[in-house]
């Protein structure tokens, strides 16, 4: 089935013409205005591991920032469940457990010079609970 239209194939249309020189002598074009041809070579890997993995360690001060501020909240939750587990007389060792690992969370920087005056007295608290409940 053939299709003819404006979009189809058109038996016997004529080929482009080509464009001829009017000069009748054979000449070589010019090799100085030819562009220079290179080999075909293999796309490059973009680096080795170590470079993707720089990449990847980039982060966003925002994000930095979030990550400091739940952390932070985190600690004051767990000093709460703390101060209600001694106020009801229930005091619980998985507290000090998650005391220690909110101490560990607190270590690191937001970038944010008040956060992170905020966030070392958070960890002072942390600590000075974690010495007390290792009275007991």
């Amino acid at each position: 089935m053939r299709i003819y239209g404006p979009n189809g194939t058109h038996p016997g249309a004529p080929a482009a013409t080509a464009r001829r020189n009017t000069s009748t002598a054979f000449a070589l074009p010019d090799t100085a205005a030819t562009p220079e041809t290179r080999a075909a070579s293999a796309p490059r890997a973009a680096g080795n591991i170590d470079a993707l993995l720089a990449l990847q360690g980039v982060e966003d001060p925002l994000e930095r920032r979030k990550r400091s501020v739940a952390r932070g909240r985190g600690a004051l939750d767990v000093l709460d469940d703390l101060k209600i587990g001694l106020l009801s007389g229930n005091f619980d060792a998985s507290t000090v457990t998650r005391l220690r690992d909110a101490a560990a969370g607190l270590k690191s920087t937001s970038g944010d010079p008040g956060l992170d005056a905020v966030l070392s007295e958070i960890e002072l608290r942390v600590e000075v609970e974690l010495a007390k409940a290792g009275r007991f």
